[in-house]
């Protein structure tokens, strides 16, 4: 069946993360980015990896698991050893609706993480429903060398031209159809040719430019 993709909004709420390994680590990182409350739960987190948990708004839990850890989550990411934990927490976040990935088995998971390629503002994400991470994560690395860093800053510039657009032409096909014209090819070399204030320059001129009849 079809999956929805989404960007999902976990700024202030809440996230759980059972299990303390290399797995459990790089989910919690990812998460605390968002800016999520991540309360990570596990009975033993190796030594090598303590520190590396001291994350903003990461809450480290030293317990055996329990689905009271799971009230008022958002979601919760299962990365431990133990196939039989991985089940109970997987059947607790059905009972409690919350959403739940477990790391590597898709049949246990209601969504997938994908692999990201991030340029400021600019995310790219590949997803296989789960059937490949790895070669996500081998797409991923081309479009690494395809997007560089100018595309991020050229979303950023974008936004504040689109803000603009917004209050200055009412028309909401003629904004769509300038966005379409202004997010395409040819703007952004002129970006990456001439530098932003000049490439504001060059929008404002393509804009207001006298409607032809």
């Amino acid at each position: 069946m079809a999956k929805y993709p989404i960007y999902l909004e976990l700024a202030g709420r809440r996230a759980v993360v059972i299990g303390a390994g290399a797995v459990a680590l790089r989910k919690v990182q990812a998460l605390a980015e968002t800016g999520a409350r991540v309360t990570v739960v596990a009975e033993h987190v190796p030594a090598s990896l303590q520190e590396e948990f001291l994350l903003p708004n990461v809450e480290l839990v030293v317990s055996t698991y329990s689905k009271d850890y799971l009230a008022g989550a958002t979601l919760c990411i299962a990365a431990t050893n133990e196939p039989s934990v991985n089940q109970r927490v997987y059947n607790d976040c059905q009972a409690l609706e919350v959403l739940c990935n477990v790391a590597d088995q898709p049949e246990l998971c209601d969504f997938f993480v994908p692999a990201v390629v991030k340029r400021g503002a600019l995310q790219i994400a590949v997803g296989t429903d789960g059937n490949c991470p790895a070669y996500a994560g081998h797409l991923r690395k081309k479009l690494e060398t395809m997007f560089t860093d100018a595309h991020g800053q050229f979303v950023e510039e974008l936004e504040k031209v689109r803000r603009r657009l917004i209050t200055e032409i009412p028309d909401a096909d003629r904004r769509k159809a300038l966005m379409g014209e202004l997010a395409g090819d040819e703007s952004f070399e002129y970006f990456t040719s001439h530098g932003a204030p000049q490439w504001h320059e060059y929008c404002r001129r393509r804009v207001f430019q006298p409607q032809q009849g």
